[in-house]
């Protein structure tokens, strides 16, 4: 699917691909769903502290995030040949802190244990200084230095996919990495810049050339996109919406070179038509994460609203208490989203639960989150009342009401973060 979208749009059609970077259960199976009804691959990927040879913070290796995903596949009933699994900025983010021997030693590992898990799409980023890039006292990284990096990266990949038995799917590459830093521009700010042509057009020159320097020139091949910063970001309620006209340079530059094409982050809140204009401009892979987990976060927090509705109606009924389950997760473990959030105590309180970023996705795998959970779904098995449902859940109100949709809490939820996985399979011609 990759390769055809890539082909496509050299051919001048405008056509793209959407990643959900994503673990969350919920989104996974809304994915399957959305390929299965648009007939197309669904593209996975986990980011790099997300997953690792550790067990990153989702506590899975890539092994284990691989058959997680495959027996998810299975249960809905999803082909597991058609699921793309891909890896997000593998490099030494998680790790650089430490000197940039030992953090590319772990990037090292960590790139050769996805490749050999089966990931299949691999963002190589070494863009971010270690401990010991330094310039003038700051952290500092040279361009020539991610590339030589990045390409450390790549030979570790391509040793992974040699061991692997004959016939196996290589893996293609994107390189190159985002302004701002991943994780979403920090309240206040006033704009994105966008990627100067010439730094893209060196990120390209710099990377092939340490490719070719160690023999990678086959691998190179196989590189198909570029990560650049079109002016798309989000903040804690800031949205930087796409502007085509101060793409375009890029956009010009990147219709020229034979098999690349752009991959854009962070487009999570764009509009449909700016996403539509983004793949017709060569950003045509569009990562969304954030926009995904919030949409499962809003359901859930509209059924918890039913759910005091019913209060009193239905006898035995326990509330779930799940949103202040989520928040007392994320007060006792406050790594995931202390330094995004700013402002006094209340502003703080309403970023956490309501914050474009959604730093709350990092908490639903907590035990007392998902034993709220589980009590909520439960609660509310029997379906809601139709008038509550018009009052929480509109759009999913109308699908019940049309027969399009049972009236009970997963199906609910799923039909919400659908709700966005089709505003990008629109965006990019699924199904069109």
């Amino acid at each position: 699917m990759i390769l055809e979208t890539i082909a496509a749009q050299k051919r001048g059609e405008a056509k793209g691909l959407f990643s959900l970077c994503s673990s969350n259960p919920f989104v996974l199976e809304a994915g399957f769903r959305q390929a299965a009804q648009d007939g197309t691959s669904v593209c996975i990927e986990a980011t790099s502290n997300q997953v690792d040879q550790f067990g990153g913070y989702s506590g899975l290796t890539p092994a284990q995030f691989v058959a997680r995903v495959h027996e998810m596949a299975v249960a809905a009933d999803f082909p597991v040949a058609r699921v793309i699994i891909g890896g997000d900025h593998l490099g030494p983010n998680a790790w650089r802190q430490l000197d940039s021997c030992t953090a590319m030693k772990h990037s090292v590992d960590l790139v050769h244990a996805c490749v050999a898990a089966g990931y299949t799409k691999i963002h190589l980023d070494a863009s971010m200084p270690c401990a010991d890039d330094m310039r003038n006292g700051q952290p500092y990284m040279e361009t020539h230095t991610a590339a030589e990096r990045t390409a450390e990266l790549c030979k570790a990949a391509e040793a992974a996919h040699a061991a692997k038995p004959s016939g196996a799917t290589p893996p293609l590459y994107v390189v190159g990495t985002e302004v701002p830093r991943p994780g979403g521009a920090q309240a206040g700010s006033s704009g994105v810049e966008v990627t100067r042509v010439v730094d893209a057009e060196e990120t390209i020159t710099l990377t092939r050339e340490a490719f070719r320097k160690r023999g990678l020139e086959r691998a190179w091949e196989r590189v198909v996109a570029v990560v650049v910063q079109p002016g798309v970001e989000f903040g804690d309620a800031d949205l930087f919406a796409y502007d085509s006209a101060r793409a375009r340079k890029l956009s010009t530059m990147i219709a020229h070179e034979p098999r690349l094409v752009f991959e854009a982050h962070s487009t999570d809140y764009q509009t449909e038509t700016a996403l539509r204009q983004m793949v017709q401009d060569h950003f045509a892979i569009l990562k969304v994460g954030p926009w995904l987990t919030f949409a499962v976060r809003e359901a859930i927090f509209a059924l918890a609203m039913m759910e005091d509705e019913l209060l009193g109606m239905r006898p035995g009924l326990t509330r779930s208490g799940i949103r202040e389950a989520l928040d007392a997760a994320m007060l006792h473990k406050p790594e995931y989203w202390d330094k995004y959030y700013r402002g006094n105590e209340a502003t703080r309180l309403f970023a956490r639960k309501y914050s474009y970023s959604d730093r709350s996705r990092y908490y639903w795998t907590a035990p007392a989150v998902q034993e709220s959970l589980a009590r909520l779904l439960a609660n509310l098995a029997g379906g809601l009342p139709l008038p509550l449902l018009s009052q929480y859940l509109p759009e999913q109100y109308h699908a019940v009401v049309n027969g399009t949709l049972p009236n009970d809490p997963n199906n609910l939820i799923l039909h919400r973060i659908m709700g966005v996985t089709g505003i990008y399979a629109r965006a990019c011609r699924h199904g069109a």
